[in-house]
């Protein structure tokens, strides 16, 4: 009798215990969604949670990230369901629910955005392994000018070091002769300078990332390419079209600060908005056609400050386009910054802190390869940290990329070398110099923090911008866009609108609006510091706190740059400057000027043809899988957080 009760009360708990199950337990590729369901949860609690984990055998409180159960309409049942796409990060997942009590609640244990991180001490149910099938070729795909003609860089990451190719040609799957070998790389634990990149919470195998150089390329030809083995599988075709260093016209999409969207909760913000600008972005590159571009991102790029995974969802974010046109990038606070950087002079005590999450540009310079070779050593057996500052020609503008993050004063590298390209080039070839960092040299934003960096730019780089004529300056890191004057020292030249003497001096703008949703205040009035908006000064012709992006179009003749909002993909800001250097228009805020849209019939330059006719209706399939499944899953992991998130003053 004992016996029977014994075994009765064993039964009634095991049908008791929560069920969660997870269908398919195999996926294709990035991106593939997972149900997940559950039942039998009883009593359910707003405070329930989802976690995901990989690789399956981590501890409880090393997850990637969470959902609350409430994301189900049917929570209150004690059953419902959870789509989600998967990354692969070359290991298994798994899914385990958890019971958090509101008595448990550790508001000193919490995110970035001080939301309390949700207990792990009540396990309810864990599902079985879910998996990505070998054989469908790597992934994260980005290519990257050389800086020599008649190449291509391709980089990608794969789960091994087994030897990968890249293989391209003319015509899609005809390779012969057109086939290179990928060098592989990797980074280790033991790279990265702190947590927690380094520790067991942030740190997950990054892969081996490979590195191919397409060469033999004709100038201005589409080519269609592969990357892979034969024994591990080949990615999809993609195509690009080779760099014309000979061309008239330049077309690129510039900005800062982007960021990753997650379909998920996890320990660091992610940003939404970075969808909606590789949403737009790729509309307008199958408006232009078979015409080389390529994009621009100054600084702060993934913002995984030190959780691996964020850099594996980050590239597969971008994949759609940097797999078609060349992503050039340079470094921000958020990739390199710890307090153990060897470059920190006193005045720079309150700057470089915290920001890089203890990554210290480890993962930077191994997943991108800009051209040129310049370098910085760490102080610690960790590589030395790379692309921090180059240039190239592209058309009729020569690109000049700097680091804000390492030294640039007079007897450094970074410094002699900004000289020299400065006061090299040519500019009957190239008529545009656009000069590109990410921490601001202006901005009218409140970053009283950055203000002894900002001096020493002032001091030491404008002088070279003014003398070396430098038409357009651009900077990220304050999440906003902002135009200014031709400017030189605060004070605005004229620009020659009613036939007056003009003098060519740098458009400085702030371009830090890709994706981070931290906003920063406008400055002060001096005698008004409560009141953080107003006045907008004479110098500063255009600000808004809308996302977006940039977009610069020239020819030998003009170099027109807009500001495109993610809201509903239309320019909102514009300048046109002549190859002598002469600002044409948007400068003149008193007269109602600022922020005029130029009507698209007068727009004459050549993406008016494609982009204000019919592209808005042309974004592709790209744009139906992020928007369909990871921005609705991200929306429903942020309506069922139950915490409100509080913006931390940084950038």
């Amino acid at each position: 009798m004992i016996l029977l009760f014994f075994l009765f009360s064993l039964l009634s708990q095991t049908q008791s215990k929560p069920l969660l199950t997870v269908t398919p337990t195999t996926l294709s590729k990035s991106g593939d969604q997972v149900h997940i369901q559950w039942s039998g949860v009883e009593s359910p609690s707003k405070l329930d949670w989802l976690g995901l984990y990989s690789p399956p055998d981590s501890s409880h409180d090393n997850f990637i990230g969470y959902k609350f159960l409430s994301s189900s309409p049917t929570w209150e049942s004690g059953s419902g369901s959870i789509s989600l796409p998967l990354t692969n990060l070359r290991s298994n997942y798994s899914f385990r629910i958890f019971r958090w009590l509101e008595s448990e609640v550790n508001p000193d244990v919490h995110d970035e955005d001080h939301n309390p991180l949700p207990g792990t001490d009540h396990l309810l149910a864990e599902s079985e392994s879910v998996g990505f099938e070998s054989g469908h070729g790597p992934e994260q795909i980005h290519l990257a000018w050389t800086g020599r003609e008649g190449e291509m860089r391709v980089m990608f990451v794969a789960e091994d070091g087994e030897e990968r190719h890249v293989r391209y040609g003319e015509e899609d799957g005809e390779w012969e002769g057109g086939v290179a070998v990928a060098r592989a790389g990797r980074y280790e634990r033991e790279d990265l300078c702190h947590a927690p990149a380094n520790a067991s919470v942030g740190w997950r195998d990054p892969g081996w990332i490979f590195d191919a150089v397409m060469s033999g390329l004709k100038a201005g030809v589409k080519y269609y390419y592969q990357v892979g083995s034969d024994s591990k599988g080949w990615s999809t075709t993609r195509s690009f079209v080779s760099w014309d260093t000979s061309s008239n016209e330049t077309i690129a999409f510039l900005y800062g600060d982007m960021g990753t969207a997650t379909p998920y909760i996890t320990f660091s913000r992610t940003q939404d908005e970075s969808i909606s600008t590789m949403k737009w972005i790729s509309r307008d590159l199958e408006a232009i056609g078979n015409k080389p571009a390529f994009i621009s991102h100054i600084g702060d790029i993934s913002y995984a400050r030190g959780y691996s995974w964020l850099w594996d969802e980050f590239f597969n974010l971008i994949d759609p386009v940097a797999s078609k046109v060349p992503y050039h990038v340079c470094i921000g606070n958020h990739e390199y910054n710890w307090p153990t950087q060897p470059w920190k002079p006193d005045w720079a005590e309150t700057i470089f802190r915290t920001d890089g999450g203890g990554e210290c540009g480890v993962p930077y310079s191994h997943r991108f390869n800009m051209p040129g070779n310049s370098s910085e050593p760490t102080g610690t057996h960790a590589p030395a940290t790379r692309n921090l500052y180059y240039s190239f020609d592209m058309g009729p503008v020569h690109f000049v990329y700097m680091s804000t993050e390492t030294n640039f004063l007079p007897g450094s590298g970074q410094y002699n070398f900004l000289k020299h390209d400065l006061e090299s080039v040519d500019r009957a070839k190239t008529p545009f110099v656009v000069v590109q960092g990410h921490r601001p040299m202006y901005t009218t934003s409140y970053e009283s923090r950055d203000a002894p960096l900002r001096q020493r730019m002032l001091e030491h780089l404008e002088p070279l911008f003014v003398k070396n004529n430098v038409t357009l300056a651009l900077w990220g890191h304050v999440h906003r866009y902002e135009r200014y004057c031709p400017l030189n020292n605060f004070t605005c030249g004229s620009m020659g609108i009613e036939g007056e003497s003009w003098e060519a001096l740098p458009v400085h703008v702030v371009i830090g609006m890709a994706g981070q949703d931290w906003q920063p205040t406008w400055e002060p009035r001096p005698d008004h510091p409560d009141d953080p908006v107003y006045p907008q000064p004479k110098r500063s012709l255009y600000r808004t706190g809308e996302f977006g992006y940039t977009r610069l179009v020239a020819t030998k003749e003009k170099l027109i740059l807009s500001f495109v909002g993610n809201h509903d993909g239309e320019v909102h800001d514009m300048v046109e400057i002549l190859a002598s250097g002469q600002v044409l228009n948007g400068g003149d805020r008193e007269n109602g000027r600022v922020g005029a849209v130029i009507k698209y019939e007068e727009r004459d330059y050549s993406l008016s043809h494609y982009v204000w006719g019919g592209s808005i209706l042309v974004l592709g399939g790209f744009v139906g899988y992020v928007l369909g499944f990871v921005s609705r899953a991200r929306k429903r992991a942020a309506s069922g957080s139950g915490w409100t998130p509080v913006k931390s003053e940084e950038t």
